[in-house]
């Protein structure tokens, strides 16, 4: 029963970030998804530093199950005839990047977990976030895995691999790229501001704790 709010709170940025993700801003280049996804790791870190490792795997596992639940829901929307709100690529793409990277922000926050109050979920933080931009975007776009995926997948996914300048301003480079370094700014910048919320709840929450 204690680790039920984490549970409803990690379940609730899953599936908001699910439906979030299809409002498109800044040009193109970001969706209101990833703004709300990034809250998974300072729930992690939270659940981490309170309850311990074991206790942020299982909110882990949680996480990945509501992403999956929503993934299949998605698969059975239509936006246009044969095209589903989720396609393969990007359930795939997703389900992996979460899960690795909730897992390695988990034990990377445990090794540091003894240190500066600040280092544990700074470096988890940033390390899982790119880990995480790193395997969704390339799963679910990258030209170069489209071996993995039948055809259907691929041309879901085609939209991203054109070439265009690099968020905007800079030389060529696919579609994906651009936006997994806008996605990327996004998560580093929360995991800077957070630090604040982090320090607050978890002093709160081991005194209750103790």
């Amino acid at each position: 029963m204690r680790l039920l709010p984490a549970i409803l709170a990690m379940a609730a940025i899953v599936v908001a970030s699910n439906i979030l993700v299809q409002f498109v801003i800044a040009g193109g280049l970001l969706t209101w998804g990833a703004f709300t996804y990034p809250f998974s790791f300072l729930l992690i870190d939270i659940t981490n530093r309170t309850f311990g490792p074991r206790a942020a795997r299982i909110v882990v596992f949680w996480g990945f199950l509501t992403g999956v639940l929503c993934s299949l829901v998605g698969s059975q929307i239509e936006l246009a005839p044969g095209v589903p709100a989720v396609p393969l690529r990007v359930a795939v793409g997703s389900g992996a990047a979460f899960l690795a990277a909730q897992l390695l922000d988990v034990a990377i926050f445990h090794y540091f977990r003894q240190r500066e109050w600040w280092r544990a979920p700074m470096t988890s933080t940033f390390v899982s976030s790119s880990l995480d931009t790193l395997i969704f975007f390339s799963l679910a776009f990258a030209a170069m895995l489209s071996f993995i995926f039948p055809q259907a997948a691929n041309e879901a996914a085609g939209w991203a691999q054109g070439p265009v300048p690099l968020l905007g301003v800079g030389p060529d480079a696919p579609v994906w790229v651009s936006l997994a370094l806008a996605d990327l700014g996004v998560k580093i910048a929360l995991a800077l501001i957070t630090m604040v919320p982090y320090r607050l709840i978890t002093m709160r929450l081991q005194q209750r704790v103790s």
